[in-house]
């Protein structure tokens, strides 16, 4: 039971935290953002238990998501992007707890941010359609752009375009 929703789990878990972080007062982003992120860790450490080496990809889910199009929403694991999720979802708190002396103005735009980040980079990580793949990518570019360009040093706005423009030509590419 638990391996066929973790996944759809660690990828809605954040997104819906970012909404919550966007409403909530100012002074409880943070803390959100930290309890949401200790969560994730908490949900995806039962996969390293429950995975079998031997098995390949496990935890799959393969549901209809455009069916017009042929598109599925179809999300796994195998050895090596369990370690990545697990890796993401350790270091996200660790993220937000570094950040809560640097992010002083906006805080529940940069936390907000930060979550649905997480949803993108765990998405890249555990999708098996191309489409799934393309869309997790995007959705991890976008709060990067912003958090380089609102929250970055001081050439921030130079990194932010270059950084636009990298990824821009790439996801280009990929299609």
């Amino acid at each position: 039971m638990y391996r066929q929703w973790v996944l759809t789990a660690l990828l809605a878990w954040p997104l819906g935290a970012a909404l919550v972080v966007m409403l909530a007062p100012p002074r409880w982003a943070k803390h959100i953002a930290l309890a949401t992120s200790l969560v994730e860790f908490a949900i995806s450490v039962p996969l390293w238990w429950t995975f079998a080496p031997a098995d390949g990809m496990q935890c799959i889910l393969d549901v209809p998501w455009i069916a017009s199009w042929g598109i599925r929403y179809t999300v796994g694991v195998d050895g090596i992007s369990l370690f990545m999720v697990l890796l993401t979802t350790f270091l996200v708190p660790l993220s937000v707890l570094g950040s809560y002396a640097y992010i002083t103005t906006r805080e529940r735009g940069f936390y907000a941010l930060l979550l649905v980040l997480t949803t993108g980079m765990i998405g890249v990580f555990v999708a098996l359609d191309l489409f799934l793949f393309y869309v997790m990518w995007e959705v991890m570019l976008i709060p990067m752009y912003f958090i380089i360009g609102v929250w970055g040093g001081e050439r921030r706005i130079y990194a932010a375009i270059k950084f636009f423009l990298y990824t821009f030509f790439g996801s280009l590419l990929m299609l």
